[in-house]
């Protein structure tokens, strides 16, 4: 049964809205419902609930601020991190299935794309009935981006397009992809590609110890005939997919700390029901200290991302300020997830409880949209004006 109490220690509540606490209230219905009551079993399967896909379009997970002329709520960027907030506290793999579907692909397309593009693809993102995915890391290029080898050539009405992308969250089960390609010129376009065009594949990825429960493969792209009516007009070049990145850097850092407030008040529900030597372990100093660490630290998190979405509510959040925050509150909840496991002791390492699944989730998370590393030295530039990624 799930019986998670959000904390708030800094009644950060009074400062939302009675929409966006709406919103949280109901999506955290849903994971209660639909995700905490299945999740463990189909991670431990390592299976992927597409039937979830549907419920997610239902209560509005996909694309929360796409207007609703193109389908969507119309909701603002704190609804959205709320959103993600409430999913990741039941599973990471299933906020990163939302994330990929609203920031990465109905992001660029309502951004970037056509009217026609819009009004044929964005409705049935939103609904769940298309499921998409998005195409820019490669076996070789990861964090350069930029050096991608994926590419298309000119043929008339369409353009042929050859390469591979992998670790690509829904590829397995994707309708659709935002696909990130050099054209002769060597600038980087976008290209929308349909399930069943001839030579498209997305062979799964197996064996992953962290999020066991989210689709993960690869885009392949042998001689592929894409419509020039599907590549993307409104912006090319790399700025086009970081800005994607951005989006969905601004949920992670929304969703992370759903996954401490899970780990954080399993450890508290745990440690005043626990006894040894004769009292609770929540009497002990050193398991004091662990959760008031917690505490401040989620507390913290709360408040950066508060920020943050006011910031890019008035559009004025930089990629930087969005790195910051990605990079943060990840490393904050996987700190919280390890010392979580600890109070729970052996029990902690089970299926009964929820933190281990985070721990290897977060290990993901700590390394996808942007390394940890990578992110420090989106910082450091920012701050010193010195590039030291070249």
């Amino acid at each position: 049964m799930d019986v998670f109490q959000h904390p708030d220690y800094y009644l950060l509540d009074e400062l939302l809205s009675d929409e966006h606490k709406m919103v949280r209230d109901a999506t955290r219905d849903w994971v209660k419902r639909s995700v905490s009551p299945i999740i463990e079993d189909y991670a431990q399967r390592a299976a992927f609930p597409e039937h979830l896909v549907k419920e997610m379009g239902e209560v509005g997970l996909f694309g929360p601020y796409i207007p609703e002329e193109y389908g969507g709520p119309g909701l603002d960027h704190i609804s959205y991190g709320l959103m993600m907030q409430e999913v990741e506290r039941g599973d990471s793999g299933i906020r990163s299935t939302c994330s990929v579907q609203s920031s990465l692909v109905m992001f660029p397309i309502y951004a970037y794309g056509s009217e026609e593009q819009k009004q044929r693809f964005l409705p049935k993102l939103a609904t769940g009935e298309y499921l998409g995915s998005f195409g820019l890391t490669e076996p070789n290029f990861g964090s350069n981006p930029g050096g991608m080898t994926t590419s298309f050539k000119d043929a008339g009405d369409h353009v042929i397009l050859n390469g591979a992308k992998m670790w690509i969250s829904n590829a397995p089960f994707c309708h659709v992809a935002v696909v990130w390609a050099k054209n002769e010129e060597g600038r980087i376009k976008g290209l929308i590609v349909e399930r069943g065009m001839e030579g498209f594949t997305t062979p799964e990825t197996h064996n992953k110890w962290s999020l066991r429960a989210s689709a993960t493969g690869e885009l392949v792209f042998d001689n592929v005939k894409v419509p020039k009516a599907n590549i993307l007009p409104g912006r090319d070049g790399l700025g086009a997919p970081l800005s994607c990145l951005d989006s969905a850097r601004f949920g992670i850092a929304w969703g992370a700390i759903g996954a401490a407030m899970d780990c954080y008040d399993t450890a508290l529900r745990y440690s005043k029901e626990r006894i040894q030597f004769g009292k609770p372990i929540a009497g002990f100093q050193l398991q004091q200290k662990k959760l008031a660490e917690m505490i401040t630290e989620i507390t913290k998190a709360q408040l950066l991302t508060f920020r943050l979405g006011q910031l890019k509510n008035e559009r004025r959040a930089s990629s930087a300020q969005i790195s910051m925050a990605k990079r943060n509150n990840v490393d904050m909840a996987i700190h919280i997830a390890r010392e979580a496991r600890q109070m729970l002791g052996g029990m902690g390492i089970t299926g009964d409880f929820s933190i281990m699944r985070h721990m290897m989730n977060l290990e993901s998370v700590i390394t996808y949209e942007g390394t940890h590393d990578i992110h420090l030295l989106i910082t450091g530039l920012d701050i010193t004006g010195e590039n030291a990624f070249v």
